[in-house]
């Protein structure tokens, strides 16, 4: 299999170590979709991550796209480590955490495209947008620091997706807002993201420019 994506994208991380925990054998190849359309080739939508299967085609019928499509593809593939439960209230709670994560990222990524993307001067960067979108950060963190009171993990008794969604959006925010400190307001989820760190894979894929 060959990933398409970068080592800054938390969703394209969130693969990744979805395929360390899996112990899957994968070629990562770097694209940057700021600076070249050859994603588009993969995915219409021009974003990473893209999965190309095992011998398929770099072409959109031998693709797949969007990261929450590709882990619960890959979690199937194997079942050492399962990190999806198969049915039930258990499943829709570890993909609620994952909506939730991965709502609090679109919401990052908004914010930082509207201070930093050269397509707008400075007059044109919306102060109330930026102000409504952070608000969407802090409530789901608050929302995630709540729910983590008293427990190990994300959801269940054990490692899972939601834990993986999770420490992938908090390590963005301390890569890519470090004056947030959110740890200091949220001391649970500063705890989990601790514990996660010491796996290799999270050590393996952190953010890097």
């Amino acid at each position: 299999m060959k990933l398409i994506g970068s080592t800054t994208s938390p969703f394209a991380r969130k693969v990744r170590v979805v395929l360390a925990e899996k112990k899957l054998d994968y070629q990562f190849v770097l694209e940057d979709v700021w600076a070249s359309d050859e994603i588009q080739k993969i995915n219409p939508l021009g974003k990473v991550p893209a999965l190309v299967m095992e011998g398929g085609q770099d072409s959109i019928t031998g693709s797949m796209f969007d990261s929450r499509v590709i882990v619960e593809y890959l979690d199937n593939l194997s079942p050492v480590g399962k990190l999806i439960p198969d049915k039930g209230r258990e499943r829709a709670e570890v993909r609620t955490w994952e909506a939730l994560a991965d709502g609090v990222l679109d919401a990052g990524i908004l914010v930082r495209l509207e201070k930093t993307w050269s397509g707008r001067s400075e007059p044109q960067r919306s102060a109330a947008w930026i102000e409504r979108q952070m608000g969407k950060v802090h409530a789901g963190l608050a929302a995630m620091d709540q729910a983590l009171a008293d427990k190990s993990w994300c959801a269940s008794n054990h490692f899972t997706l939601a834990d993986i969604a999770v420490g992938c959006c908090l390590g963005w925010l301390s890569f890519r807002f470090p004056e947030l400190a959110w740890q200091q307001q949220h001391a649970n989820l500063a705890r989990h993201l601790d514990k996660l760190s010491q796996r290799q894979s999270f050590q393996d894929t952190a953010p890097a420019l």
